[in-house]
Order: C-alpha cells, then structure tokens, then sequence
C-alpha cells in the first residue's frame, strides 16, 4: 500500500498499545485506543467530557491535516462522541494526540486502557487567500440557507 508517511511518536504511556490502523480494507479512518492508565480508567457520568490520551504524537507533512472523529459503534451503542467533531489536528503540532469524549447517554461509561476511541482520517488541505469584495457573484440559490434546497 502507497500513501502519505505520516511519522508517530509513540509515547511512554502508550507503550504497549496498537498503533492507529485501518481494520478494513477500504476504511477511511484509522482506529485510535485509549492512553489511559490500566489502573486508572475514566469514568464519564452522562453529560461529562474529558480529554483522553491516546500515547502517541504525529508529525504531519505541510499541507495535511488529521482529524480525530466518533467511531459509529460507540455513539450508537453508549452515545459517547467527540465533542469537538471533527477534532483537527494542524501539521505544525507536535503534542500528544487527545480525544475530547462527551457521553451524551443515559448510563456512565468507562474509558479503559486499549479501548477504541475514535477514527483518524488524514486529508489535504489548502491555504487559501482571502480577497475583499464589494459583492459576490449570483447563483440560483442566492441567500437561501438551512433548508432552502429541500
């Protein structure tokens, strides 16, 4: 498989843990586990957030970004997500990759070490430059915003 080398520090903490990797052969994201503690899981009452470690960094090459998404599974089963959906992660930073969990259900959840967490997608992204105009061109749908297409 050829692709874009995407370099991973991986942590004291996530010593022992599988790397971010795809679990099926056309996946869009790469699976990411939980950093934390074996003997310190996270328990997140409904309603609650935290930042969860996942014990490795990333060096991205310019002009790519990751971005950390819900895993599917985990929302549907638990309703826990990321809060911040997508999470991005610039290709200048160089920290520790964390997952912002909301549990939006009914019954506490438990993060515990190993566990699947969330999905990393890497994509490109362009810098744009901003130009200042007096007007925009038309198009048939003009100003119409949220639902104005059907």
């Amino acid at each position: 498989m050829t692709g874009v080398v995407v370099r991973l520090l991986r942590l004291p903490h996530g010593q022992g843990l599988p790397l971010p990797a795809y679990h099926s052969e056309h996946a869009a994201g790469l699976d990411v586990v939980a950093g934390v503690a074996e003997d310190a899981p996270v328990e997140l009452a409904p309603g609650a957030r935290a930042l969860i470690a996942t014990g490795f960094a990333l060096e991205l090459p310019p002009g790519f970004e990751a971005q950390l998404r819900p895993r599917s599974g985990l929302a549907l089963k638990s309703g826990v997500t990321i809060l911040n959906s997508p999470g991005t992660i610039d290709a200048d930073y160089r920290g520790e990759v964390k997952a912002m969990l909301v549990n939006l259900g009914s019954e506490p959840f438990t993060v515990r070490r190993g566990m699947r967490i969330a999905q990393l997608v890497v994509a490109r992204v362009e810098h744009v430059r901003i130009e200042q105009v007096s007007e925009l061109g038309g198009t048939s749908r003009g100003e119409g915003g949220f639902g104005s297409t059907g």
